[in-house]
């Protein structure tokens, strides 16, 4: 099965975020065609999560797993780790009081 590129996925992805009124940033532009992402989620009382999709080799299917959590600059940092690993890596930034992200929505995986 085809990817869809990076760079389409994430402009769907803030559409359908903003469509619910859930304020998002693009923090770090990756590569437009196969960049990996990252979301972070920051709850607006000091604490986060970032999520990036993992992909099960047996059975190709892709899901959003939990990368880091808890207080809001050790998500950060466990972000910036991450960048310094992968320059082509895209970073999310959603912020909701509420903790929505979607990305467990259909056609988000």
């Amino acid at each position: 099965m085809s990817r869809l590129a990076t760079g389409i996925w994430v402009s769907a992805y803030l559409a359908r975020l903003q469509a619910e009124g859930i304020s998002t940033y693009v923090v770090a532009k990756g590569d437009a065609t196969a960049g990996a992402v990252l979301v972070k989620l920051a709850t607006m009382d000091g604490q986060a999560q970032a999520f990036q999709r993992s992909v099960n080799l047996m059975t190709g299917e892709r899901k959003w797993m939990v990368l880091a959590e808890g207080d809001e600059r050790a998500v950060d940092e466990s972000i910036g780790k991450q960048r310094s690993f992968d320059p082509d890596l895209w970073v999310i930034e959603v912020e909701d009081a509420r903790g929505r992200h979607m990305l467990d929505e259909l056609g988000l995986d």
